[in-house]
């Protein structure tokens, strides 16, 4: 007997991420070595201290039966810690901080908490696809704002209608962003809180890659600004600051009230979170950060490596500012699909099509820094044997790609 699902589940878009992946094991399965730049999966071991620390928690009789619903105490103060460490919040663990199974579940969970059906979200176009598929669960609109390379991909509020911002009841944005890598700076924080502050709408900033800003830049939180938690709302993972995606923590911090709300919406959707994986991401948390500098440093090394080499090619791209991605327009005559597609069959390189992310990226693609400099380097040799940038590409009035 086959079930109709609900219509909010038929309407939703497919997994873009879980389409790609699919792809890319298809080639491997025919035994093509594919060098995979598509994906967000940081390839670097979690440190030891933090794996030790778990071992130990294991073996706690106090992590073997149901932790607290609202998180352990200790959980919450290293949270609170972390924040007044890193960005001079201060932050009260009971009514200020949320956590959760992965910072997924508080990007999702947060418009549920908020938005009522036919409620108005506003974000930017790229965008991470989970925050439309966040509005859709909500049954709430939403409007996107494109943004530009020239701008540094950060929102200009001035393109969005008055009568817009007026019904607008959550922005959501992402800082450092997937998939631009821009970072954002301390005037647009403010500009964005002044927004919201004249329309009385909340701000969510998932702040999933706070720990990698390059050329001696720091991100910034939305929370260190002036009424940065009257309005905002901040999500943090340990996934990619600590090399700890496959251990699903994340937590949230900023205003008291939508804490409260998404507090209760856990609960009752998502319940607890394993107490021992709480103690092993106090630990990573509260302990030295060296790893988390050193790997901020292997991710610019990278970047650096990617963007000379694609240069030195003919490929000119931007250098992002943060992230472990790189947004990069394709070359003239292509589209990202055409051009993605170009790179797999011929290259055997697999990256990320920017139309994924809103339509803004139908002229981008995205590529990630989570290979080591051996393979990006070899990506880089692949493309160029292919003789992509070698060529001009032409279009027939058909519109098919066509090669001199």
């Amino acid at each position: 007997m086959d079930f109709e699902p609900a219509n909010v589940v038929k309407e939703l878009s497919g997994n873009y991420f879980n389409a790609l992946k699919a792809r890319i094991a298809d080639y491997r399965s025919k035994g093509i070595d594919v060098i995979d730049l598509a994906s967000g999966n940081p390839d670097q071991p979690t440190p030891q201290p933090i794996i030790d620390a778990l071992k130990a928690a294991i073996d706690k009789a106090e992590n073997q039966g149901y932790p607290p619903f609202y998180g352990k105490k200790s959980t919450l103060e290293a949270i609170a810690v972390f924040y007044k460490r890193e960005y001079g919040v201060e932050l009260d663990p009971e009514h200020e901080i949320a956590v959760f199974t992965g910072s997924g579940i508080g990007v999702v969970g947060i418009p549920q908490s908020l938005l009522n059906p036919g409620d108005l979200m506003l974000t930017a176009d790229p965008a991470y696809p989970a925050y439309h598929a966040a509005a859709q669960l909500a049954g709430a609109r939403v409007h996107t704002l494109p943004v530009y390379e020239e701008d540094g991909y950060l929102p200009d509020y001035g393109r969005v209608p008055e009568e817009i911002l007026r019904q607008v009841k959550l922005l959501m944005l992402n800082y450092p962003n997937n998939p631009t890598g821009a970072v954002a700076t301390g005037e647009f924080w403010e500009r964005t809180l002044e927004l919201a502050a004249r329309y009385k709408f909340p701000v969510l900033n998932d702040f999933a890659y706070g720990a990698f800003g390059f050329d001696g830049h720091k991100p910034l939180s939305l929370l260190q600004h002036a009424d940065g938690k009257a309005y905002g709302i901040e999500t943090y993972t340990v996934s990619k600051t600590y090399n700890m995606a496959g251990w699903r923590f994340g937590f949230a911090a900023g205003n008291a009230s939508i804490i409260a709300a998404l507090k209760h919406y856990h609960t009752q959707a998502y319940s607890t979170v394993f107490g021992a994986v709480q103690d092993a991401a106090a630990a990573a948390l509260l302990g030295p950060q060296d790893a988390v500098r050193q790997l901020g440093s292997l991710y610019q090394r990278r970047r650096d490596v990617l963007v000379e080499r694609l240069r030195g090619i003919g490929w000119e791209v931007p250098a992002p500012q943060g992230t472990f991605f790189a947004w990069f327009k394709v070359p003239s005559g292509y589209t990202a699909e055409t051009f993605a597609q170009r790179l797999l069959d011929e290259a055997q390189v697999a990256v990320a099509q920017g139309e994924g992310f809103g339509e803004q990226g139908r002229q981008y693609v995205r590529l990630s820094l989570v290979n080591s400099e051996d393979r990006l380097n070899e990506a880089v040799d692949r493309i160029d044997a292919a003789g992509i940038f070698k060529q001009t590409v032409v279009t027939d009035l058909r519109g098919a790609a066509q090669y001199d």
